[in-house]
């Protein structure tokens, strides 16, 4: 018999929750999110709204420290203003990363584009060859068709061969009713 692990002699849980509680999806999710938050943070930080909003600080800062009440002050002009040092240094150890952070998942994105990009244009390709192929096997099946000129040809040659068959018919009953008149007025004389 098999010896049964911790997790599943106890019983103050239901069988279902024992184990890891955290699933990769869930693991994703909050990748992903963290990422957006980050890429919001870093798109901010490229506004001119947050480069002024950071110059009106550190002006602030320095005046404050220079000219404001001696007991007031927190950051001496004397030690180089280390606060304010220390305080943009952090600043700029974040924001670093978390630029970084957005630009890999742009990366990322573009290279999905990319792809998708490269599937799209393969199936232009491909259509457009079948339509090439299409357009060829029209233009040989045309081409094995009568044209207008041709057409016209025949039909008047067939005109003329009518018109000489109508005038050779008219021509041999002139002639043979010629030979009956002269018949039957040989018939009509030789009765009188």
């Amino acid at each position: 018999m098999a010896r049964a692990s911790k997790s599943d002699i106890r019983l103050d849980s239901p069988k279902g929750l024992r184990g890891p509680a955290i699933t990769a999806r869930d693991k994703a999710a909050s990748r992903d999110r963290f990422g957006r938050f980050t890429e919001s943070i870093a798109r901010g930080m490229g506004t001119p709204g947050f480069l002024a909003g950071l110059s009106l600080f550190c002006l602030l800062w320095l005046g404050f420290n220079t000219w404001g009440p001696e007991e007031w002050r927190f950051d001496s002009a004397a030690i180089g203003f280390t606060a304010l040092t220390l305080i943009l240094s952090l600043q700029a150890s974040y924001a670093a990363p978390m630029i970084l952070l957005a630009q890999n998942r742009q990366d990322d994105r573009d290279r999905v584009q990319i792809e998708q990009d490269r599937q799209r244009a393969e199936r232009n390709l491909a259509d457009t060859e079948y339509l090439a192929r299409e357009v060829v096997a029209l233009r040989l099946s045309i081409s094995d068709m009568a044209s207008k000129d041709f057409i016209r040809s025949e039909l008047r040659s067939l005109l003329e061969q009518l018109d000489e068959r109508d005038a050779a018919a008219a021509k041999a009953q002139y002639e043979n009713g010629a030979g009956n008149d002269a018949e039957n007025g040989t018939r009509d004389a030789g009765n009188s």
